[in-house]
This record gives structure tokens, sequence and C-alpha cells, in this order.
């Protein structure tokens, strides 16, 4: 019998199609309607067999990226979330040995696009295979939501609602196959601040629901009626604390894209460029369009393309 001694795992990025926002709850976290969909920008989270004289499930943890700059907003000790998703899992089964865990990241760092919970999200499922666990999918995502809202996410991929704070997913139908153009700022922001924004700019917010007029246009495949039906609460204290977001969305919308947003608490920008059943050629040039437009403001630290949706955690 063969033993694994490194498991890699890749996990995408997510976009928010909508993320409507509630007051906040009395546990300080707020009601979320989170539609999430997996775009193809993937870290891969490698899981290695460390010295067994060590005494911590997890013993290392190191990364590589884009950029030194995106580099230095991931947290290298048992702050991050791939650190404590190991650590979570060790302490629930009691079969977890030390590990070397490193991060290659291509998934923006406080961007608004779940890096560090879909880095989670591919630490367990590493760990869960490397120590043999075998948990059922119906426990991986008990632990998922008990690490963040997001985390969940990362494990079922594709297109899915959360409601609660966001974990608790519901697949949503979505045939299509869409194109995106993502506007990478050289900032970050805090999901923290973002939402403390959000309360101050919105204290009597109502409860969240799901909008129709977008579930219509995932269930149609219709590029153009998505575009439209993008929405996100947060998006006002985003540009709130980082105006220039604004020019950013402008540019692309000025340069034809179907729909843009910040993509969760941001700085992210998420352009929505074409898909669907629209022709192959004019999605094609509406991006470069996009892109170059994007490019042209000086205010990206990088422009980008991606696919979705996408599965979630893959073993590779």
């Amino acid at each position: 019998m063969t033993v694994d001694t490194t498991v890699t795992v890749r996990v995408p990025a997510k976009v928010n199609l909508q993320l409507a926002v509630g007051p906040r709850r009395e546990d300080g976290f707020h009601a979320l309607v989170n539609v999430f969909h997996a775009v193809s920008l993937f870290d891969e989270v490698t899981v290695k067999a460390a010295s067994p004289r060590r005494p911590r499930a997890l013993t290392a943890l190191t990364a590589t990226g884009r950029s030194e700059s995106h580099l230095a907003r991931v947290p290298l000790d048992e702050g991050n979330l791939a650190a404590r998703a190991a650590l979570l899992l060790a302490e629930e089964t009691g079969a977890g040995f030390p590990v070397d865990i490193h991060l290659d990241k291509r998934i923006p760092v406080a961007g608004g696009m779940a890096g560090g919970s879909a880095d989670a999200a591919a630490a367990l499922v590493a760990c869960d295979r490397l120590w043999g666990c075998d948990l059922s999918r119906e426990r991986l995502l008990d632990l998922a939501a008990r690490l963040g809202s997001d985390v969940a996410f990362g494990l079922v991929g594709d297109t899915a609602v959360g409601t609660g704070r966001g974990e608790l997913l519901e697949p949503m139908v979505s045939p299509g196959r869409y194109r995106w153009v993502f506007a990478l700022s050289p900032r970050g922001l805090s999901t923290a601040d973002v939402f403390g924004e959000y309360d101050r700019l919105r204290p009597d917010a109502p409860e969240p629901r799901l909008d129709t007029a977008l579930e219509k246009a995932l269930a149609s495949g219709d590029a153009v009626a998505l575009g439209a039906s993008l929405s996100n609460d947060l998006q006002p204290a985003a540009l709130s604390l980082l105006p220039e977001l604004r020019r950013t969305l402008d540019a692309g919308r000025g340069a034809g894209a179907l729909g843009a947003l910040v993509s969760g608490s941001g700085p992210t920008c998420a352009f929505l460029v074409g898909g669907g059943a629209e022709d192959p050629g004019a999605v094609a040039e509406r991006e470069a369009g996009v892109v170059a437009a994007l490019r042209a403001t000086g205010l990206c630290e990088q422009v980008i393309a991606a696919d979705g949706d996408v599965p979630g955690t893959t073993i590779v």
C-alpha cells in the first residue's frame, strides 16, 4: 500500500454575483444572501509530512505568489486560515501528524475573492487525504463553516447561494459559461473595516433576500441579463474607503462590460464581458476593450481574465 507523503489541492477564487447584507446579528456577524460564483483563478495548497519529532500538527507555513507586495499581506503563522484548518482537523480527529504547508497564491490577497478562505478549504482536503481521515463531505463542510463564512464554498465551487452568515450553501442552476475580467488593486481592504463602514452608512439595513432576476438570469444562461443583475451591498462602503475604485468601475463599464461590481469586500473589481450563447468573437473583442481601458487608468496592479463557473477543491 502506497502512503501519501505530499498532497496538493487546487482551489478557485470566487466572485459574488449578489451580496445582500442584512443587519448586524447578536453574534457580531451579519445576515447574508451571498451568491458565490467560482472562477478560474487558483491557489494551490501543498501539505507535506514533516519531521515526526515536531510536536504540533502544523510545523511550517511558506508561500509563493505573484509579487512581494502581494505576499507581504499573507500571514505565515497560525493566524493563517490554512494553518487554522490543519490544526482544527487534527484536534477534531486526533489523526494529525506534523506537516509543512506551502501556499502557491494566484488569488488576490485581501482582494474580496476569498483567497484565504479558499486556502483553508484546500488545507482541509489536503490534510484529510494525507492523514487518512477520510471524513465525509458533510463533516468537512461543518469544519469549514466553523473556520469562516466563505470557507465552505471553496469545497463546493460552481455557483451557489449562501445564507446565514454565508456558510449555509445551496447549489444554483447555472448552465452558462461566463468570461470575466478582474482589476486587481495595489491596495488591500480589510473585511472588518468594510463591514464597519457599511454599518455606518446603512444602520437600518433590511433582511437580505435572493434577487429573483439574478436567479432567472443564471438559470437561462443570459449573460446580458446576468450583467444587469449583479449587485453588492458592500460596494458603497468599499468606495467610501477607497474612492478610486469608482474610476476603475466606470472605465470597465465605459469600455462595454455587461456588468461591473466590487467583488465581496473589495478592492478587486469584477467585470462580466460575456458568455452564454454569445458569439465567442464578440466576447473576445469586448474583453480586449475592457482590459485595455482598465490598464489605461493606471489604477490597477494587474488586469486578468478568467472563466466561471468552475469546480471547488481538486486534488492534483
